[in-house]
Parts: structure tokens; C-alpha cells; sequence
């Protein structure tokens, strides 16, 4: 009892300043988790001192160290724990993530025409609102849809990975580079490591390569991707799902405008490059309409692209979660269709895909961006996007 009442008077001679010091609340937290009676009585003091203060108030200011051990993170969820914050920016956060792999085999259901997958980040800064990819962060033990666009991971060591994993990859073997994120997303233009990963593919040759971005950043790898397309199979595909500025806007708000994205295609196209426009996802009610499509694929034939391919929109859970939400702000009159459609399921009906497909194929001979009127020169890519996505069209 002598000893207790010592150690009372100290702390009780300890200056205010002190008290409120993290040192100070450490050490006396760690005291009192070894001696609970010690403890008590430094509540007790606490209380003294701090009358405006509920126990609840003052005890979370203090580590909890008897607090149940967390369930072991494992595999790529460590990894990303693991991970270094390197910059932050307008309610974004990036971190280093240590990557075993980078080459990664699809394994899909459905009909795919590609057989590897690279994505350079984890995550993606550009926030669309229909965004299927949302569920990767989830094998990081992330599980709300927002962090997928707020905690970006940069893979470190691309390059040396990919060097040593080609090796891997059969000759009629497509790999497809930005299917989880975009590999143009702002991000790259600070880490460079999508840069890094065709630079790479420079050294190589006789390979299929498949480029999918919304970003306009894409040329300013113009002169590899000519290096790579001399010696490999290449093809870019630029996403643009609506003319329209201001929808765009809201549909994918960090995303470059889409006249930016045109001239991308237009500027690749001169360059002797095989680039495409993806319109997918065309959003049901909202990007669908004859007039937009059209709109689209003219202006894609304008700009010199190779072939326009769309999908419908592909809503898993986790998209559902954040696009259901984007629904009843800008759209209200279409959330009860969309509830009904999308019912179970995270694929619209047969028959929507069926009439989409009809209509893309008739734009595309109208604006004479079929097989017949595609120009030759170079080696292309020829088994994807426009054969292998015409074949999932009618999946749907």
C-alpha cells in the first residue's frame, strides 16, 4: 500500500503539460494493463482532474492494449497493410504495393479473348461510377466500393517481373494491359509504371498486346508503342462511352474529357498504330440511345479508328453499391427499372445484348469499320477486341 500511494504523489506532481503528453498516457496505460489496481487508481485521479470528462471520453485517448488480436491478414491483403503511403492528394491516397506477380491468367466464365491480364495499379483515381473492377480491392480485405478510387497501389518492380514471366506465355497466348484499372490513370503520370512495363515489352518480340484506357496520357508513349507494335502484335483501345461532356462528367468524374480521348485516337491512328474505341459500357437509359451510339461511331471512323465495340453494363454487387446510389441522385426515374433488371443477376437480359449487338453492327457498316473497309500495314492484333467481343454481345 506504501508503494501505491508513492507512485499517487508522483503523478499528481507531474506538470499539466506532462499529463497531456503521449508519452505520458503511454506509459501509464502500459502500467496499468500490468497492475489493474494501479490502473484504477489512476481513473480515479483522472477524474479528479478532468471532471468534464466521461470515462468513455478519456479511455479512447489511450492505446487499447488488451484489445482481441485482429484475424491474420494473408496473401495480397498483407501485402497491401504492408504497404508505404507515398502521396496524398484530394481525398486520394497512394501506397507502394510489393508485387510476387504481375502477369496474371484470366480465368472467366465467358469467352475471352485474351488469355494474360496486367494491371500496373490496384485501384483507379478516375471514379467511374459504373465501374466494374470495384471488387479487387476486396481481396485486400477492402470492402468499401469508394476506397477503390481513394487508396491507389503502385506495384513496384513491374519490369523485372514481367521480364521474367513472358517466359510463361504461349504464342497465341493475348495479354491485355488495364483490364482492373487504367494504366493511364493519374497516377502514372508521377510512378511512370506503366511506362516502365512497355519499355519492357520494347526488348520482346512476337507477342499480342491489347492497351485499354479512357486517357489521353496514352501518347506520350507514342514512340514505344510504335517500337512494340514493329516487332509485336499491338492494339489500343480507347473507352469513350458518351460524347457528351457533361455526362461524361458525372458518369466518370476524374476521367479526361472525351474530345481529349478522341484526338488520342485520331494522333495514334496518324501514327500508323491499330486503335479502336471501346463504348463500353453502354449504360442502359442513360448512354444507350440510337442517336448517341451513332454519334460515336462516326466520330471514332472520323478519327481514323480501326474498329468500335460495345458491351453492355456489367453491375456486380460492389458496382451496385456505388452506382445504385449515382442512380437516385442524377437519374431517379430509371433506380426501379434498373432494381428490376439487374434483379439477381449482374448482367441485363439476352435480349438487350442481342439488340445492342444488331445496332453496333450496323453503325459499323454504315461508317464502313467492318473486316472489309479495315486497313492493312504493320503487325496488328487480329484476334481482339473486334471477333472475341462480338462473340460475348451474344452471351448477354
Amino acid at each position: 500500500m506504501i508503494r501505491i500511494g508513492i507512485r499517487i504523489n508522483v503523478r499528481v506532481r507531474i506538470p499539466v503539460q506532462t499529463r497531456f503528453s503521449h508519452v505520458y498516457y503511454l506509459v501509464t496505460a502500459l502500467w496499468g494493463s500490468l497492475f489493474p489496481f494501479s490502473q484504477l487508481l489512476f481513473d480515479i485521479q483522472s477524474q479528479l482532474d478532468y471532471p468534464w470528462r466521461t470515462k468513455d471520453e478519456y479511455m479512447s485517448s489511450l492505446p487499447n492494449f488488451l484489445s482481441p488480436e485482429l484475424p491474420r491478414l494473408v496473401g495480397i491483403a498483407r501485402l497491401a497493410a504492408e504497404g508505404e503511403s507515398i502521396r496524398e492528394g484530394h481525398q486520394v491516397e497512394y501506397f507502394t504495393l510489393s508485387a510476387k506477380s504481375l502477369l496474371n491468367r484470366c480465368v472467366s466464365k465467358r469467352q475471352m479473348p485474351f488469355t494474360w491480364t496486367i494491371n500496373p495499379y490496384r485501384g483507379c483515381e478516375f471514379g467511374c461510377r459504373y465501374c466494374y473492377a470495384r471488387y479487387t480491392h476486396e481481396f485486400m480485405e477492402m470492402h468499401d466500393g469508394m476506397e477503390f478510387e481513394q487508396k491507389i497501389y503502385v506495384k513496384q518492380h513491374t519490369a523485372e517481373l514481367l521480364r521474367q514471366e513472358l517466359r510463361k506465355v504461349k504464342g497465341e497466348e493475348a495479354i491485355a494491359l488495364g483490364t482492373a484499372t487504367d494504366p493511364y490513370q493519374p497516377a502514372e503520370r508521377r510512378y511512370a509504371v506503366t511506362r516502365g512495363i512497355l519499355e519492357e515489352f520494347v526488348r520482346h518480340r512476337g507477342f499480342e498486346l491489347g492497351i485499354v484506357t479512357k486517357s489521353n496520357l496514352i501518347v506520350r508513349d507514342l514512340e514505344l508503342l510504335q517500337q512494340i507494335a514493329s516487332s509485336n502484335e499491338l492494339s489500343v483501345h480507347v473507352t469513350i462511352t458518351t460524347l457528351d461532356t457533361d455526362l461524361a462528367r458525372i458518369l466518370e468524374p476524374r476521367a479526361p474529357r472525351p474530345d481529349l480521348r478522341v484526338e488520342a485516337v485520331r494522333t495514334m491512328a496518324k501514327a500508323g498504330l491499330r486503335v479502336g474505341v471501346s463504348c463500353a459500357p453502354v449504360v442502359p437509359g442513360i448512354t444507350d440511345s440510337p442517336q448517341n451510339l451513332e454519334d460515336l461511331v462516326r466520330t471514332a471512323a472520323e478519327a481514323g479508328a480501326d474498329y468500335v465495340f460495345a458491351n453492355p453494363l456489367f453491375l456486380k454487387p460492389c458496382s451496385a453499391a456505388v452506382f445504385l446510389p449515382f442512380l437516385e441522385q442524377n437519374f431517379p426515374h430509371l433506380v426501379e427499372r434498373y432494381r428490376q433488371r439487374y434483379q439477381d443477376r449482374a448482367f441485363l437480359p439476352p435480349a438487350y445484348g442481342k439488340r445492342l449487338s444488331t445496332l453496333i453492327t450496323r453503325l459499323r457498316e454504315k461508317y464502313k469499320l467492318t473486316r472489309v473497309h479495315r486497313r492493312d500495314g504493320g503487325k496488328f492484333a487480329t484476334k481482339w477486341p473486334v471477333q472475341g467481343l462480338e462473340q460475348q454481345l451474344n452471351l448477354f
